[in-house]
């Protein structure tokens, strides 16, 4: 089968990857969509995630969906020709985080796509793929499966609401214009927030936020002048999501931010030693919490993909098949041209 293998910075390579036999508990899934995350286009860039660089020949892709292909022994409730969206998570079950219902730390995650262990965790940018068959989880079968393919960027941005507590009649700021920031904002709308505010620092990305229903934007690329504007004017952001992954959007939510707010960190940072004016957090009493993944947001994400309820076909801009992925990663890193960039397998 054909596969996406990186072998160092920007060496992507579409070619023959061996199949995997099937084992006790598993199905084979034949992709038809995967969205590029921004943490795949870290590892296409600079080869390596954070801490952890690519040690080997490397497929990426954690947003993914299609078909059941075949079923292994063991398996019920999925059929061959099931459309289903992939969990990229799949924990031990045996680590105390797991043993008390907190998976999304398990000291032993198996997370797809991934060179946070070695060796890697292969991804799902390929023909077909092997996985667990809990992680499948079932869609409609008129759901189309480039929308089933958002299901893990929009659990990422539910569990980030998700993490800052109730904030119905709240006023939020999100900074950064990508696809996880606006699913954030969408999130954050479906959650009961009064105001959304989001802001970034290009246009065309902007406008692409604005097709996705959130029409209350600013462009900081001048400094955050402008945001401190749209803070006084709303009286003050109760809670800010950094989405973006740069240093200067955190201090400008940390300046935005009314006392007593809460700061969500959802952005990965390049280097991830930034400073913070811990002075202002320890005076304004603010709350400043991380949000990595998720954990049972996905089957939310599921089900508010299939239902409607979350519309995210704005956010897709562009497709590419298989053959032209290295044309598909460069599309994605450039934000004047693209939102979501998907990998079709036909």
């Amino acid at each position: 089968m054909r596969a996406t293998v990186l072998h160092g910075i920007e060496d992507l390579k579409v070619e023959d990857w061996p199949e995997v036999e099937l084992g006790s508990g598993e199905v084979r899934v034949r992709i038809a969509a995967g969205g590029i995350c921004g943490s795949d286009l870290h590892y296409f860039r600079h080869y390596r995630m954070g801490n952890y660089p690519v040690l080997e020949p490397f497929v990426p892709g954690h947003e993914i969906s299609g078909r059941i292909a075949e079923v292994g022994p063991g398996v019920s409730g999925l059929s061959e020709g099931d459309p289903v969206a992939i969990n990229p998570s799949r924990p031990c079950g045996a680590c105390d985080f797991c043993l008390n219902g907190r998976e999304l730390l398990c000291t032993d995650m198996k997370f797809l796509g991934s060179s946070r262990r070695t060796p890697h965790v292969q991804g799902g940018f390929a023909e077909t793929f092997v996985t667990e068959a809990r992680q499948c989880v079932p869609v409609p079968g008129d759901l189309p499966l480039s929308v089933a393919a958002f299901a893990e960027p929009l659990s990422v941005a539910l569990h980030a609401v998700n993490r800052a507590g109730p904030i119905l009649g709240a006023r939020v700021l999100v900074s950064g214009a990508g696809p996880i920031g606006c699913l954030v904002g969408m999130a954050a709308r479906l959650s009961g927030a009064a105001r959304v505010t989001i802001a970034d620092v290009v246009d065309q990305t902007l406008e692409r936020a604005r097709l996705a229903g959130l029409d209350d934007v600013v462009n900081v690329s001048k400094g955050d002048g402008a945001l401190v504007d749209a803070s006084q004017s709303s009286g003050g952001f109760d809670v800010a999501f950094e989405a973006s992954g740069a240093p200067t959007a955190v201090l400008s939510a940390i300046r935005t931010l009314k006392p007593g707010g809460t700061l969500v960190q959802v952005g990965t940072f390049v280097d991830p030693m930034v400073p913070v004016p811990t002075d202002l957090i320890m005076t304004k009493e603010l709350r400043l919490l991380g949000s990595f993944r998720f954990d049972r947001e996905f089957d939310w994400a599921v089900d508010y993909l299939s239902s409607g309820r979350i519309d995210v076909t704005p956010l897709l801009s562009h497709s590419f098949d298989i053959g032209d992925a290295t044309e598909a990663f460069q599309i994605a890193g450039d934000r004047t041209q693209a939102m979501k960039v998907q990998i079709t397998f036909s």
